[in-house]
Formats: C-alpha cells, sequence, structure tokens
C-alpha cells in the first residue's frame, strides 16, 4: 500500500460518494445490512473522512456532533486493504479534527467482533450488547461520564 491521505469531504461530493460506495460495498453486499438501514438523513450533516491509498478511496468514516459528544460512526474498510492500520489511523485523525474544535468527548457502536481495535484506541465498552443490522454490536465511549445521554 502506498502512503495513507486523509481527507474530509463534503456530502455527495465526487469522494464522499466514492465512500457512501464503499460503505454499501461492506455493509450492504458484505454484511447484508439492509440498505434502507445503512442510509440515513445524518449523513446529509455529518463530517465524513476518507482514506486514500493506490488512489481509490479504501477506507472511511463519519463523524456526527451531538452536544455531549462525538458519535464516530459507518467505519469502513475495503477488503484488501484491512489488517494495514487504515481504520485506526482515519479514527485518530477524525478525533484529532474534533479535539482541535475543543470536542474531546467520543462515542460510537461498535460491532462485537471489532471491540479490540476499539479498545486500542481508548475506547471502554457498556451497557449490553444489542443487535443493529443483524449484528451484535456494543457502545463504547472514551470518556467516563455515568449519567451521559447517548445520542443513536
Amino acid at each position: 500500500m502506498s502512503s495513507l491521505t486523509i481527507l474530509t469531504v463534503p456530502a455527495f461530493s465526487t469522494l464522499c460518494n466514492a465512500a457512501f460506495a464503499l460503505r454499501r460495498e461492506v455493509f450492504v453486499w458484505e454484511q447484508k445490512v439492509p440498505e434502507e438501514e445503512e442510509n440515513d438523513e445524518l449523513d446529509l450533516t455529518a463530517t465524513h473522512y476518507v482514506a486514500i491509498a493506490d488512489g481509490e478511496v479504501v477506507g472511511t468514516l463519519r463523524l456526527i456532533d451531538y452536544p455531549e459528544h462525538i458519535k464516530i460512526g459507518r467505519v469502513a474498510v475495503r477488503l484488501h486493504y484491512r489488517g494495514r492500520g487504515v481504520a485506526r489511523q482515519l479514527i485518530e485523525a477524525a478525533m484529532a479534527d474534533a479535539r482541535q474544535d475543543g470536542r474531546d468527548r467520543f462515542y460510537l457502536t461498535a460491532q462485537s467482533d471489532k471491540l479490540g481495535l476499539y479498545r486500542k484506541l481508548g475506547f471502554v465498552e457498556f451497557g449490553p450488547e444489542f443487535l443493529d443490522g443483524g449484528m451484535p454490536h456494543r457502545a463504547m465511549r472514551d470518556y467516563d461520564k455515568d449519567t451521559a445521554t447517548l445520542s443513536n
């Protein structure tokens, strides 16, 4: 893999549309998430990130800004680029950007088989396991507040 370039991209720009196609590839085709669950209105206001390597979008995620925290979501990496640190670099870059804006509380829901990645980034799971898109997930946060009100 050549070096990785991480960019924020406007919703429905050419690069963001490539990110949406990657999300469809990973979540809908590979993981069998119903397409109507993968696409939602939050894409219109989210901050979208892409990771580019070898001339193509190989990873993506979105940030949703809630008053109580930033939610990291829709983390997807193209099959042939998994295990190379793409997701970690994307998440670290997105969190660094949010911290520059004074935001330092992050929340996500992780597929249960991916908890290790998020633990390495400082996230701790809480609450019961639940199904999302037909797959078991856990809520995770990188801050300690027992009474936090969390948005989806």
